[in-house]
C-alpha cells in the first residue's frame, strides 16, 4: 500500500489543479426593462397616453374608449390576478383588488382616464417593487456548486472515483494538490498547507501532517494528502454552512408580516365602506341612488391608498441608484429600508478589514547575522515553495533589492517548516516556540511581541544555530480604521467576527478601534454571534467576503458583501455589495439609508393626512370626482418628487 501511496503521489504532484476561482456575477440593471410586470406597465402608460391624445381629437370615442381598455387590461393583468390568488387561496382581500375597484369605479362613472391613471401608477410601482423583490430572493446555488461531487476513493482494488454521497465513515481517500477535500477526515498519510478560508476565514494555509483533521470544502495545498472519512456527506461542516443559509433565508421580518395583515385589513374597511355608501345611504340619509353610487366612487378613488404605494419604492429606488453610482449595489428597496435601522456593524477580519495576503512586517536577526544575509539564504530557500508565507517573503527581498540566489535540496520539514542547502550551509525556516531553551534571549523577547502584536512568526535557522526571526501579517486595510472612526461618529458600533485566532483579532482591533472583538470562530458560531447582537442592539449590518462568511451574512439584518475580491456565495448570500470593496462607504450608505427611511416617514404622513382629507371633503363639501382625481394624484406626485431628491 504505502508504495501505491509514492506512485499516486508522484502522479498527483505532476497533475496539480489549481482551483477554478469562478467568474464573478454582475447585478445587472438592464433587467429592470426586461422585466415582464415593467412592461407591462410601460405599455399601460403608453396605451393610457394614446387614449388621451385620440380623445383630444374628438373623432372616433370608440378607437379611445378601447385604448382605455386595453391601458385598464395590460396594467390591471398582474395586480388583478395576485389579488384572484389572494381571494380564493386566503379568502382574503389585498390593496390589488381594491386598485382594480377604484379604477373601474371611476370608470363606470365616465373618468376613464383618471382610472387608467390609477392603474398605471399601482402596476409601476408593484413592478418595480417586484423587481427588487426578485433580486432580494437569497440564492445558494453558487455555495452549492462548490461543494465536491466526487471523491477519489482508495480501496483493496486500487482507486475509484465515487459520488461524494456514496462515502462512509473509515473509507480512505486521496486528495490531489490543488483539489477541494470532498469529506471530513483525518490525514493518514502525507502532508500538505490546508487553506482553511471556506470554512475558517483564516487569512493563512494551516500545515497538515498525518493525524490532524481537515474539513469538506477547505483546498488542499502542494501535497498529496491520504484521508480517512470521519463523517458522511451530510454531517460535513460544509453541509451544516448550506444548511444554515437556507435556515437564515427562511426567516420573515416581522415588519412584512405586519404590512400584510395591515394591507388585508385597510382592504376590506374601504370596500365595506364602500358597500354601505351605495346601500345604506338611499335609506339613512335619504340619497338618490345615482347619488349615492356617485359619492361612493368619489369615495373608493380617494381612499385608493396610491400615493401610500408610491412612498416607498421610489425615494428606496433614488437611494439605490446614488448608492450605485458609488459602488454600492442593493439587491432590493427593503434591504436600503433596514439599513436605516442598523444599530451595530460587525465585520469579518480576513479580506474585509485586512487585504487577505500575508506580508512581511520585520527581521530580527541574532548577533552576528547581517539582516540583508539572513534575508537573502531565507528568501532563495523559500523561492521553491508555492506556501503563501514562502511567496511574502520573496516579494519582501526583492523590495529590498536583495538577490536571490540558488538553493539546492530543498527539503520539506512535516510539522515545522523547510531546509535547503544555500551559500554551502544549511538553512531551515519554519515554526517557533518561545520554550525551546535553545533559542537566544533577544530572539524570544522579541518572539513574545511579536506574538502579542497579532503576527505569525518564522524562524530561520543555519547549520542548527538559530539566525532570526521574521514577522508576516496580513496587512490592514488603509481605509479601515478611518471607515470605523466614521461608524463611531454615526453612534454605531463596531464588531469584528473572525475565524483567526483571538490575539491576532485583538491585536488588529487596538489598532483600529474595534469595540467588539469575538476570535476563534466557526461559521455556525459566527451566526450565533450575529443572534446574540441582533437580541442585545436590534439590527446588525455583516460584512463580509468568504464562503465562511455566508451564513452570518443571511442570518444579519442586512448582509454586506465585498465585491472586488468576495467569494460567489458571499455575493449571491448578501443583500448589498461592496463592488469596489470600498468598505469606507459603509458610513456614507447607513446615512444614505436613514435619510432614506425619514423621506418615507414624511411621506406616509403626508399621503394619509391628504386621503384623510379628501375623505372627509368628499362629505363635508361634497367635492367632485376631478377634484378627488388631482388631490389624489397630485399628492402621488409630490411624494414621488419628493424621493427623487435623494438623487441628488
Amino acid at each position: 500500500m504505502e508504495a501505491v501511496h509514492r506512485r499516486t503521489i508522484q502522479e498527483a504532484q505532476k497533475t496539480a489543479n489549481q482551483p477554478n476561482p469562478g467568474r464573478k456575477r454582475r447585478f445587472d440593471w438592464l433587467r429592470l426593462l426586461r422585466h415582464q410586470e415593467m412592461l407591462l406597465a410601460l405599455s399601460s402608460g403608453g396605451l393610457m397616453l394614446a387614449a388621451w391624445v385620440w380623445g383630444m381629437q374628438g373623432a372616433m370615442p370608440w378607437v379611445s374608449m378601447a385604448l382605455y381598455i386595453a391601458a385598464y387590461a395590460v396594467g390591471g393583468y398582474v395586480k388583478a390576478r395576485e389579488g384572484l390568488i389572494t381571494l380564493v387561496k386566503e379568502r382574503d382581500l389585498d390593496v390589488n383588488l381594491l386598485m382594480i375597484a377604484a379604477a373601474l369605479g371611476a370608470a363606470s362613472i365616465g373618468y376613464w382616464y383618471e382610472g387608467a391613471m390609477l392603474i398605471f401608477i399601482f402596476a409601476l410601482s408593484g413592478a418595480l417593487e417586484s423587481f427588487a423583490s426578485d433580486r432580494s430572493r437569497k440564492d445558494i446555488s453558487a455555495l452549492i456548486a462548490m461543494k465536491p461531487e466526487t471523491a477519489l476513493r482508495v480501496g483493496g482494488d486500487g482507486m475509484e472515483e465515487v459520488p461524494v454521497e456514496a462515502l462512509a465513515v473509515g473509507d480512505l481517500l486521496l486528495v490531489k494538490p490543488g483539489e477541494v477535500i470532498p469529506a471530513d477526515g483525518t490525514i493518514r498519510t502525507g502532508s500538505s498547507a490546508v487553506n482553511q478560508s471556506a470554512i475558517t476565514g483564516e487569512s493563512i494555509p494551516v500545515d497538515k501532517q498525518p493525524g490532524d483533521g481537515v474539513n469538506a470544502g477547505t483546498l488542499n495545498g502542494e501535497g498529496a494528502i491520504y484521508v480517512e472519512v470521519s463523517s458522511p456527506a451530510e454531517g460535513t461542516l460544509f453541509s451544516k454552512i448550506i444548511t444554515l443559509v437556507e435556515q437564515a433565508q427562511q426567516e420573515v421580518p416581522g415588519t412584512q408580516r405586519f404590512i400584510k395583515r395591515l394591507e388585508g385589513i385597510y382592504a376590506k374597511t374601504i370596500v365595506a365602506a364602500t358597500l354601505a355608501l351605495i346601500l345604506l345611504t338611499p335609506w339613512l340619509v335619504g340619497w338618490s341612488w345615482s347619488f349615492a353610487f356617485y359619492k361612493a366612487m368619489v369615495f373608493l378613488v380617494v381612499a385608493s391608498p396610491c400615493a401610500i404605494v408610491s412612498s416607498v419604492m421610489p425615494a428606496m429606488l433614488s437611494a439605490m441608484s446614488k448608492s450605485a453610482r458609488k459602488g454600492v449595489l442593493f439587491k432590493g428597496g427593503a434591504h436600503m429600508d433596514h439599513l436605516g435601522s442598523i444599530r451595530v456593524v460587525a465585520f469579518d477580519k480576513t479580506g474585509t478589514l485586512t487585504e487577505g495576503s500575508p506580508v512581511v512586517t520585520g527581521l530580527y536577526t541574532a548577533e552576528g547575522f547581517a539582516p540583508r544575509e539572513v534575508l537573502a539564504a531565507c528568501a532563495a530557500a523559500e523561492s521553491l515553495s508555492e506556501h503563501p508565507l514562502a511567496k511574502a517573503i520573496v516579494r519582501k527581498a526583492e523590495a529590498e533589492g536583495v538577490p536571490l540566489r540558488g538553493a539546492e535540496e530543498l527539503r520539506a520539514l512535516p510539522g515545522w517548516g523547510i531546509e535547503a542547502e544555500v551559500f554551502g550551509a544549511t538553512w531551515r525556516v519554519g515554526k517557533v516556540d518561545d520554550g525551546d531553551p535553545m533559542l537566544p534571549r533577544p530572539l524570544a523577547e522579541q518572539l513574545r511581541a511579536w506574538i502579542a502584536e497579532g503576527h505569525t512568526v518564522s524562524a530561520i535557522q543555519r547549520n542548527g544555530e538559530y539566525a532570526g526571526l521574521i514577522a508576516l501579517r496580513d496587512e490592514v486595510r488603509p481605509q479601515a480604521k478611518a471607515a470605523i472612526d466614521r461608524l463611531h461618529e454615526m453612534g454605531l458600533s463596531v464588531a469584528m467576527l473572525t475565524g483567526d485566532r483571538s490575539v491576532t483579532a485583538n491585536a488588529l482591533a487596538g489598532e483600529i478601534g474595534v469595540d467588539l472583538v469575538y476570535g476563534d470562530l466557526l461559521p455556525q458560531e459566527k451566526v450565533e454571534h450575529v443572534k446574540a447582537l441582533r437580541e442585545r442592539y436590534g439590527s446588525v449590518a455583516m460584512v463580509g467576503d468568504g464562503v465562511n462568511d455566508a451564513p452570518a451574512l443571511a442570518a444579519a439584518t442586512v448582509g454586506i458583501a465585498m465585491g472586488g475580491g468576495g467569494s460567489g456565495a458571499a455575493l449571491e448570500v448578501a443583500d448589498v455589495v461592496l463592488m469596489n470593496d470600498s468598505i469606507e462607504r459603509i458610513a456614507e450608505t447607513i446615512s444614505l439609508a436613514r435619510r432614506a427611511r425619514r423621506i418615507v416617514k414624511q411621506n406616509l404622513i403626508f399621503a394619509g393626512a391628504v386621503i384623510l382629507m379628501l375623505i372627509l371633503s368628499n362629505f363635508a363639501a361634497g367635492i367632485p370626482l376631478p377634484l378627488g382625481v388631482v388631490g389624489h394624484e397630485g399628492s402621488t406626485l409630490l411624494v414621488i418628487l419628493n424621493g427623487l431628491r435623494l438623487l441628488r
